[in-house]
């Protein structure tokens, strides 16, 4: 059975850190591109990050860019979203998310999903 399970979520201060965790069982996660979304409340859902399949190569949203890290750990068959420098406007439930092909954009290109982790960025 192919589940994908979110950890690492909870409530930081502005500019403070989390590493969100991506837990996959049922298939290994280095055949197929990670990514990261997140949806906040009344809000459509965004891309975040992706890691791609085999050699590993990251993209990042612009809002994002520079403050915020993909990466995967085969042995442990998971992916992490380190963040930092964290802003009120990052607040959001957090997806990660397989993709059918390759790394997209397109939340509509990506298979499975997992139940979401909530980051809450308040003083």
């Amino acid at each position: 059975q192919v589940q994908l399970v979110e950890s690492g979520g909870g409530l930081v201060q502005p500019g403070g850190s989390l590493r969100l965790s991506c837990a996959a069982s049922g298939f290994t996660l280095d055949s197929y591109g990670i990514g990261w979304f997140r949806q906040a409340p009344g809000k459509e859902r965004e891309w975040v990050s992706c890691v791609s399949k085999g050699i590993g190569s990251t993209s990042y949203a612009d809002s994002v860019k520079g403050r915020f890290t993909i990466s995967r750990d085969n042995t442990r068959n998971r992916v992490y979203l380190q963040m930092k420098s964290l802003k009120p406007e990052d607040t959001a439930v957090y997806y990660c998310a397989s993709a059918k092909l390759v790394c997209s954009t397109n939340y509509r290109l990506y298979n499975y999903w997992g139940q979401g982790t909530q980051v809450t960025v308040s003083s």
